[in-house]
């Protein structure tokens, strides 16, 4: 299995670059063009954070819980910090090879690692609470409702962890596909429901008390010859916007779905391994060939598309303000226009690269790279 899901990253690494089963030369990713900036980002702040995402490809995102920003890297390092200057509140090593993070809501910062470890910590002084072991490595952040920690693993496996001990409540497993890529997104938990996107291209709805199916609904249908050709792993998460679940699915589909029944209410083919945003009424994808693409939710066509990033290994976009935040595998943050696509502002954080999504909140927008800088910005 571990053979596989590295052959599984390899392609991925292939395919993000252009390459393809039938082509004859790798193309070289898209050379940044000039242009006239509509925006600029102003840098507010910025911090180094340990060693970063580390040589593993690791998508260890930040998370906010109220005034406080919380970050780690792959070796155990959790801090927290200011949001608004960066300061440091506190910080814990664990020791620990972290791979799934942060997750952070009612009190708890979590983590998970590359050993099937789930680490809960005390928000306000670090101080660790419990620690659980699940089946194999965490690869998202552990989210919580304030009664349970959701966890999902590589092997595609749901927890359910108790919010103040850590004793397992449930557990869901699900049969996984003899291909996959490296990685899961983190599970969506209501008071009601826990949604998890699947390797097999399925969403699964969980009742949260008991961890019985509610729901699921096939989003992306495998097809073609080889194991590779039908991947449809959903690795980039589900976004939850009202009662409508956002998803996209590596060779498959971008589509809408409704929370209550898991009824498709859109569709469109896409491929993408890194998730999707939202907004004026739009839903933005950044695609497997380096495209960004704004899908109308009503008639799930096309608004525009921007292909002048192809092959430059896009994060997930985030929403700013009027504009699409992405970054690339060179260190660079684009903004896009939300109205029609443009290239409207460009910064760089600096060498390494940045693969994990922006984290916007309000007129904020924190960008973690991957050689550990993080940096806090804002349109100006």
């Amino acid at each position: 299995m571990l053979r596989w899901k590295h052959v599984a990253l390899l392609a991925l690494a292939l395919t993000a670059v252009g390459c393809s089963s039938n082509s004859k030369k790798e193309l070289p990713p898209a050379e940044l063009q000039d242009f006239k900036a509509d925006v600029q980002l102003q840098e507010q702040w910025s911090r180094s954070v340990g060693e970063g995402q580390g040589d593993t490809y690791n998508l260890l995102t930040p998370a906010i819980d109220g005034q406080s920003l919380y970050v780690t890297d792959n070796e155990g390092l959790v801090m927290a910090l200011n949001r608004e200057n960066g300061d440091i509140i506190w910080k814990k090593k664990l020791d620990l090879p972290v791979s799934g993070g942060v997750g952070a809501a009612y009190g708890l910062v979590l983590v998970g690692t590359l050993r099937g470890d789930v680490v809960a910590l005390d928000a306000t002084s670090g101080d660790e609470k419990w620690r659980a072991r699940v089946s194999s490595e965490v690869l998202a952040p552990p989210v919580s409702n304030g009664d349970i920690v959701a966890v999902q693993t590589q092997d595609d496996k749901l927890y359910a962890l108790d919010a103040e001990t850590g004793d397992r409540r449930w557990l869901y497993e699900e049969s996984m596909p003899v291909l996959t890529l490296r990685g899961t997104g983190a599970p969506v938990v209501t008071n009601r429901y826990v949604v998890a996107g699947l390797a097999s291209g399925k969403v699964i709805a969980l009742d949260e008390q008991r961890g019985l199916p509610i729901w699921e609904q096939q989003v992306a249908i495998p097809q073609g010859r080889s194991e590779l050709d039908r991947m449809v792993d959903i690795n980039g998460g589900l976004l939850l916007s009202g009662t409508t679940l956002y998803v996209a699915t590596y060779h498959g589909r971008v589509a809408g779905l409704d929370l209550e029944s898991g009824r498709v209410l859109w569709q469109r083919d896409a491929s993408s391994y890194t998730g999707v945003a939202e907004g004026f009424g739009n839903v933005y994808v950044s695609l497997e060939n380096g495209t960004v693409e704004a899908v109308d939710q009503n008639s799930a066509s096309a608004l525009w598309s921007n292909d002048s990033l192809a092959r430059r290994m896009l994060s997930a976009p985030a929403v700013l303000s009027n504009y699409v935040a992405v970054g690339d595998y060179e260190g660079y943050i684009h903004l896009l226009s939300q109205t029609d696509g443009h290239m409207a502002g460009r910064q760089k954080l600096g060498n390494g690269g940045v693969r994990v999504r922006p984290l916007v909140d309000g007129d904020w927008m924190y960008v973690y790279g991957n050689g550990g800088k993080l940096a806090a910005y804002t349109i100006r």
